[in-house]
């Protein structure tokens, strides 16, 4: 079974990640390193919230249909 890895950054404040949080916008859109254009959940970045919003590098795992398996923050 075959895994596709994205890695990325994502850089949104506290108050612009309410606004996904809040049902105005649902679903968060990223370039990868290797130039590809993801959609995400925004649900998916809930864990790494914090009071300064969501900042960090981040693995992608997806299964070779290109469905998600996991997020990680890799820093």
């Amino acid at each position: 079974m075959s895994e596709l890895i994205f890695l990325f950054t994502v850089r949104i404040s506290y108050a612009e990640y309410m606004q996904y949080y809040s049902g105005t916008a649902s679903n968060v859109i990223v370039r990868t390193d290797s130039g590809n254009t993801l959609q995400l959940p925004a649900a998916k970045f809930r864990p790494f919230l914090t009071h300064s919003g969501i900042n960090g590098r981040f693995k992608l795992i997806a299964d070779e249909n290109s469905r998600f398996k996991k997020l990680e923050l890799i820093n």
